[in-house]
């Protein structure tokens, strides 16, 4: 049974402050404002109203896999893009994958649950080294390809397989991601998670 210990007020604080940090640079104050935080998301295709409700989402979902269990909160990782929320990460019990996403689905906001938890009970570091290996690479690639907008995707890599999360301009920008994904070594599967922006009319793409 999970430990239901008082839930501390400091840690919440933590987790708000760690949830806010992709749109937070290092030097800069942490201010949850629509100047700071404005800011900080200029060129995603979120507004800023929306990236900050899935900032909201996020510290939520933290706090009750915390209260729940500190051994699974350490274990699952969570990205929320626009309501939807992409589980990763390995747990050594079916149960525990159950847990997360149940407890996901008590957050305010959220529209989609994609459970890509994995049950595994022995994870070497070398695993986790080559998993966040492939994770940089794949986010280098992107970020200095003047085709793709790298800011709008979200890239979480488990047992080596890449998992997608955001908004691609195109189909074809899409396409460049997941080929750059799949040419990397080690890599055992790309599964995305990706919306298309929509075209206004009249616009070509």
């Amino acid at each position: 049974m999970p430990n239901k210990k008082p839930f501390p007020k400091g840690l919440l604080a933590l987790i708000v402050t760690l949830s806010l940090s992709p749109f937070l640079g290092g030097c800069a104050p942490l201010v949850v404002g629509g100047a700071a935080v404005g800011a900080t998301v200029v060129g995603q295709e979120r507004p800023v109203k929306q990236a900050i409700s899935d900032t909201t989402i996020q510290a939520s979902i933290n706090k009750n896999l915390l209260e729940f269990s500190v051994d699974i909160f350490q274990r699952v990782d969570i990205s929320v893009v626009e309501g939807k929320v992409l589980l990763t990460g390995l747990v050594p019990e079916p149960q525990n994958r159950l847990d997360a996403a149940r407890l996901a689905w008590q957050a305010d906001g959220v529209r989609e649950v994609l459970n890509e938890i994995e049950i595994k009970d022995k994870s070497t570091l070398t695993d986790a080294a080559r998993d966040t290996w492939i994770t940089t690479k794949l986010r280098s690639k992107i970020t200095f390809d003047e085709q793709i907008s790298g800011v709008n995707y979200t890239i979480d890599t488990v047992n080596q397989r890449i998992y997608l999360l955001g908004i691609a301009q195109s189909q074809a920008e899409l396409d460049r991601v997941i080929s750059y994904a799949r040419d990397i070594d080690y890599v055992r599967g790309v599964i995305p998670y990706v919306r298309i922006k929509e075209q206004k009319a009249g616009t070509g793409g």
